[in-house]
Parts: structure tokens; sequence; C-alpha cells
């Protein structure tokens, strides 16, 4: 996958040599460049084609991927971020406040990577704290009274994990979101938009409706961990991610996921504005008017959607 990006990278470098050549020398090369064009969007289309769930993570995991900030300041207006959990700090790896949807109030909740490593030592790599799913549920119980739907970025690789987190009740934490989120009186969606890990995702996940962008993963935890624990190998990772079902095909498939939601070729990342307006688009699609009008029926088809999760027949 790399590979074929560093290729993808050079034919790009190449068409934006030829635009700069042409202007600068006046000389038409619109026919050499549409080529290249064609070549490109081919080998794109071809790269993400038949991705190995692997592939498919390590894709989720790039750095240069949309991240909740990005989504939320093309795809909402007015955005106006809260902040606090009103117990003990401010959590800046999620982020969340008021926005519009084409004129209909939302509220909005992100979970926030950065893009390079200082930005990532601020936003603690993705990975919230309690405080931040304490902000998150805030939010959502302010939602409430306003019967304001409710809109979820996930992207994480996890909860945090550290020994501070765990004193100030992280697992109690993800606990009451699940708790509150599968009875929240108003409107929940929640969008996978690259790494869904372990119950770190899990408390922003109870939703009417749960979907993927079509090269995110959602786990129970990472290939490498399954790996680890299994057997006592990480080098196997690989193996695991085909066995864990991670991908938004396989999840689809299961009936654990509602919708998958086309990327550009060759990733969000490609074009973040097109996967943004797919986003938009689907946004508009949902009902959210009737929804708030039949709210009792969505709290029970919400409960009822959950408890059939991982149910069997014989």
């Amino acid at each position: 996958m790399l590979e074929k990006e560093k290729q993808l990278t050079e034919i790009n470098k190449k068409i934006e040599e030829l635009r700069r050549f042409s202007e600068q020398k006046q000389i038409d090369l619109s026919a050499e460049i549409r080529v290249l064009e064609d070549k490109l969007a081919k080998m794109r289309a071809q790269a993400v084609a038949n991705l190995s769930p692997m592939d498919k993570l390590n894709l989720s995991r790039m750095l240069e991927r949309p991240t909740a900030l990005d989504y939320i300041s093309k795809v909402f207006d007015g955005f106006i971020e809260l902040h606090g959990d009103r117990r003990y700090r401010d959590d800046p790896s999620i982020v969340g406040g008021l926005a519009r949807l084409r004129g209909m109030p939302v509220t909005v909740i992100g979970q926030q990577k950065g893009r390079n490593t200082q930005e990532n030592v601020q936003r603690n790599f993705g990975m919230p704290s309690p405080e931040g799913y304490r902000k998150a549920l805030r939010l959502m119980k302010q939602a409430e009274k306003f019967l304001r739907p409710v809109i979820c970025f996930i992207d994480t690789p996890g909860a945090d994990p550290g020994v501070g987190a765990e004193e100030r009740g992280q697992g109690e934490a993800i606990a009451r979101n699940l708790l509150e989120m599968v009875q929240l009186r108003t409107p929940l969606i929640s969008i996978v938009i690259g790494e869904g890990g372990s119950g770190g995702a899990l408390a922003l996940s109870v939703a009417d409706q749960i979907w993927m962008l079509e090269h995110s993963v959602y786990s129970v935890l990472s290939p490498e961990g399954f790996a680890s624990i299994l057997w006592k190998d990480a080098s196997r990772a690989q193996e695991a991610a085909q066995m864990m079902k991670i991908t938004a095909q396989d999840l689809y498939e299961f009936g654990i996921i509602d919708k998958i939601l086309p990327e550009p070729a060759g990733g969000a990342h490609k074009d973040p504005d097109e996967m943004a307006q797919t986003i938009k688009e689907s946004l508009l699609n949902v009902p959210f008017a009737r929804m708030k009008e039949e709210i009792d029926q969505v709290v029970e088809l919400r409960y009822n959607k959950y408890r059939q999760i991982g149910s069997s027949r014989e």
C-alpha cells in the first residue's frame, strides 16, 4: 500500500510540474496532462480495489486522512466548540459543540487525532480520557433537552489506558455513556471515519445508525494486540486482521453497521471535500424531523438494535 502511495505521489508531482511549466512557457500541454490524470485515476482505483483488512487499517491510520474537525468545518455551519466536563478538565482528544446542518441545529461530537507529533501529543493520539467521555455525555444531555440530533465522528485507537485515566474512572465513564446513549431521547448518528478501536470507540457509538467510511475499521482491539494476546506474536497482525473481520464490508454483512459511505478514489485523504459532501448528503437524507416526532419508537428501536447484536438462532 505504501509503495502504491509513493507511485501515486510521483505521478501527481509530474502533473503539477507540467502545469507550472505550461503556465510559465505559455505552452499547451493539456493533452499530456490529461493522459497523466487518467493514469492517476486508474491507479488510485486499482490501489484500493483489492485492499486487505491490514491495508485498510493502515489507510485508516494515515496522518493525511481527514480528522473530525476537518469534516465538522466542511459539513456543518457555524460550529461553536464547547469545552470541559464540569468535573475535572477539558480533554482535547474529544471535540464537540453546536452547529447547523443546512439550518437545522445539531450537536456534533468527534474524536480528534493530530496531524504531526506536536498535535498528537496535545490530542493524546486520539485516545480520550474519562473527562473526554464525560464532556461528550454532557453535550448529549444538553442536546436531549432541546431535541437536537447528535452526530458523532469516531476515530480512535482506543481509550487512554494510562494509570491516571484509570484512577479517574475510565471504565465507569465509558459504561455511563453506553447506558445513557441507549436511552437518550434525541436522534443519534455515529460515523466511523478512521479507526474505531475498542471501548474507546464504542463509548460514542450507541446510535440509531452507525455508518463507516469505506476504508475505515471497527474492532474490539487492534490486530497487533489480538496477535500478541492470542499467539504471543505481534508480527502476525495481518493474519489477525483477516480473522477479526474489522472492515466496513464485513461489519455491514454481519448487520453491525447500517451504511457504508464510499470514499473518493485512493481514499478520503485524496479529496476531503468530496468525502465531506458525501457525509453531508447522507445526513441530509436522515428523517430527523420524523424521528423527533416518534422519539419513543426511535429509542425502543435503538435499544432492540443493540440487544440483537451477537444473538443467534438455531
